[in-house]
């Protein structure tokens, strides 16, 4: 079994943000599985202008958006076997960052697993609702299971510069790379195939 490639996408750049400890964990018990490779893509490090091409991702074919870092976010993002996505919810919803990120790119999102990683009201629940209805029109896989950071790991965590405040996640963590491993293996086998 070869080893997957799954890039963690860090959703928010706000100053202060909270999400650079969930990120930072969730890599690293990413990278503890024998089966995944995992790398952290900062969206601070993909500053990507608003999508304002006149050609929709969907119809480009040779990987030319228009656009030099949105080329490379398209290198990125294609060698990928799948992904987890970390995000605060905002308003109910994604951070539109998040969104532009997304929606940058078509093919290369397609046929790949997709877990969530979130926190905020509900503990996220509503962002990773609706981020899984994106997921699908990208033609991605969402999988069943997710992390969501509760309010006691979030107030352990969020002061602290340690990842130990994560421990009570271990067990949704090892659900959701279970399925990542499951499903990206699977898809990377039919993508190979076709």
């Amino acid at each position: 079994m070869s080893k997957l490639t799954i890039p963690v996408i860090l959703g928010s750049t706000r100053d202060g943000r909270y999400g650079d400890k969930p990120a930072r964990w969730i890599t690293e018990q990413l990278n503890a599985n024998e089966h995944i490779s995992a790398e952290l893509l900062d969206l601070r490090d993909w500053p990507l202008p608003f999508f304002d091409q006149k050609t929709p991702p969907g119809a480009v074919k040779d990987g030319n958006y228009g656009n030099a870092l949105a080329n490379k976010w398209s290198e990125k993002i294609g060698a990928a076997d799948g992904f987890v996505i970390v995000t605060p919810e905002y308003n109910h919803g994604y951070p539109a960052v998040l969104k532009n990120a997304l929606d940058w790119l078509y093919r290369e999102w397609k046929r790949k697993p997709v877990g969530f990683v979130a926190w905020g009201q509900v503990y996220g629940g509503r962002v990773v609702e609706q981020l899984r209805l994106v997921a699908c029109e990208l033609h991605m896989v969402p999988v069943r299971n997710a992390v969501h950071v509760t309010a006691d790991v979030w107030a352990a965590t969020k002061a602290s510069t340690s990842l130990e405040g994560f421990a009570p996640l271990a067990k949704a963590a090892t659900h959701l790379i279970d399925d990542l491993v499951w499903w990206g293996q699977a898809l990377k086998t039919a993508r190979q195939a076709s």
